[in-house]
């Protein structure tokens, strides 16, 4: 007899089409940047407001652990794979209609992935949104980064806001 009370009949492994989507518009977007956008060098997109910023990170979040001497990088690209795959892994014993739960997972998975490709072809993460005002200057950022930042919310906010099956006790 298999224990079907964790194993969705439909799973919610399809969601991983969002973490696809979020790979390729990263990947896109840091090829353009790539291309098209001077180092360091702000770009005005709304003054006073938001830049076009490239810059490399060799660490994480805020620049976590960017001056480590190079270790960081493969500690990063660990932690990403096996983050991603335990999201996997509980996409699939999540129901597919749960969107509440498989959508941020989707895009964790699918920011963590971008930036393990950036690590592996570059060494460090290709970084270019960046917010500021006047003197102030948000970390320069991506769009895995701002999935995996959504992901994340939405893994605590459902946490914290969603209330236990009555089923589960």
């Amino acid at each position: 007899m298999t224990d079907t009370a964790h194993r969705p009949d439909k799973s919610a492994l399809p969601w991983l089409i969002v973490s696809i989507v979020v790979i390729a518009l990263d990947q896109w977007s840091k090829a353009w940047v790539l291309a098209s956008l001077p180092e360091y060098t702000a770009v005005p997109v709304i003054d006073g407001f938001w830049n076009w910023y490239r810059s490399y990170n060799t660490g994480a979040a805020f620049s976590f652990l960017s001056d480590a001497g190079g270790w960081q990088k493969y500690f990063f690209l660990v932690l990403a794979v096996a983050i991603s795959g335990l999201l996997g892994f509980w996409l699939s014993r999540t129901r597919r209609g749960d969107w509440k739960t498989a959508l941020p997972y989707a895009l964790v998975i699918g920011g963590a992935i971008g930036n393990v490709i950036d690590r592996l072809m570059h060494g460090h993460v290709v970084d270019f949104i960046q917010w500021y005002w006047r003197d102030y200057h948000w970390p320069s950022f991506n769009i895995a980064d701002s999935a995996i930042v959504a992901g994340a919310i939405g893994i605590a906010a459902y946490g914290l806001f969603s209330k236990p099956d009555a089923a589960k006790s």
